[in-house]
């Protein structure tokens, strides 16, 4: 369901941050992933939506909720009714009920959301609330506001295009977006009993749609560093469709005391060595910077689901507690002009080459 949404546009919107469904039947997937940090405690939370098909009848039609929280421990429910979603075609906002004693899904304030709904969650630019309950007994509620730091791009500049002008045609698909790179989280999240209360925690948003698949990809994100809390960085890698041929692509996003640093496939050489699983390391320059990234984890991660040609299925791996170090320097002098470090950073591989198993050799570009 495409409905307008209340709340005015913020001045931090980036392009694409509304609902992209056209109301067509070509199969079609939009998924949204909202992150906060708990830096005190060492745990992040991520919540991971998702619809399918959303024309409904279809083999994969049907939504989505998971959660990787405490621990990197995971959460999954369905919501099979697509007419139980809604999404705002102008603004980010979106939501899906499982259960509820309201009829139309819509926006609801926090409070009446926690009235009538007794299962699903909303989001929006300021706001992620929810409720799951799974038959295995776990559950998990949530309710905290956001205040946007980031963009993407330039502070009080107007935002960019993850994938650059093209990518409001589906031209490449997905489509990838990075909705918030940076922002403060205030609120309450309770995992499984546990309550967690936080104050001005990291919080960070992206989304991605389409009609076509990534075949493999990478991913590295942190606004958590140490000392250092107005810095936060994105990457990412993949193999992504192009009027129907393939091709590799990576990036670096970095925001910084209001400045942006853009390494992208249109004004960077980016390069990078990603194993299967355990290490992550990218460098890339610019005209005017050089950045490299080196990514570890020792944990095993949590194995988690993505929207595939054959629906929602395991083919990703995930963990919020990977060690990261990130080297910013000026090409022209060779002036190191960040240095940081991270034992908070989000890692992942996915994909479903070698007939959905996954990769299993180093990916170099």
């Amino acid at each position: 369901m495409i409905q307008p949404h209340p709340l005015q546009t913020p001045p931090l919107q980036t392009p694409h941050s509304g609902y992209q469904w056209d109301g067509s039947d070509r199969r079609f997937f939009e998924g949204w992933y909202y992150r906060v940090t708990l830096p005190d405690c060492g745990q992040t939370f991520a919540f991971m939506y998702s619809i399918e098909d959303p024309s409904g009848g279809k083999a994969f039609s049907g939504g989505a909720a998971q959660i990787l929280g405490a621990n990197d421990e995971y959460i999954c429910r369905t919501f099979p009714d697509v007419h139980k979603f809604w999404g705002s075609r102008d603004s980010l906002g979106f939501g899906h009920w499982r259960r509820a004693d309201l009829e139309q899904p819509q926006y609801l304030e926090p409070d009446a959301f926690t009235q009538h709904v007794q299962e699903g969650y909303q989001a929006t630019d300021t706001l992620n609330q929810g409720i799951l309950r799974d038959p295995a007994g776990q559950t998990a509620r949530w309710e905290y506001s956001i205040q946007p730091r980031y963009g993407w791009g330039n502070a009080n500049a107007p935002q960019q295009s993850t994938a650059g002008l093209l990518s409001s045609f589906p031209i490449f698909e997905p489509g990838w977006q990075i909705l918030m790179a940076h922002g403060w989280a205030t609120g309450w999240i309770e995992w499984n009993g546990h309550r967690y209360d936080f104050t001005h925690a990291p919080a960070y948003g992206e989304k991605n749609w389409g009609g076509a698949f990534p075949k493999k990809w990478f991913w590295l994100n942190c606004n958590s560093f140490d000392g250092l809390p107005d810095l936060a960085l994105t990457a990412g890698g993949g193999r992504r469709s192009v009027l129907g041929w393939m091709e590799s692509v990576a990036m670096i996003g970095v925001h910084y005391q209001g400045k942006f640093y853009e390494f992208v496939p249109w004004n960077a050489q980016v390069t990078w060595e990603i194993k299967p699983w355990g290490y992550w390391r990218m460098t890339a320059e610019n005209a005017d910077y050089r950045v490299e990234l080196v990514g570890e984890t020792d944990y095993p991660g949590t194995v988690l689901r993505a929207p595939t040609e054959q629906g929602l299925i395991f083919c990703c791996r995930d963990t919020m507690r990977g060690r990261l170090t990130l080297k910013l320097s000026d090409r022209h002098t060779s002036q190191l002009l960040l240095s940081a470090h991270s034992s908070l950073c989000g890692l992942e591989t996915g994909g479903l080459e070698n007939d959905g198993t996954g990769w299993t050799e180093t990916w170099r570009s």
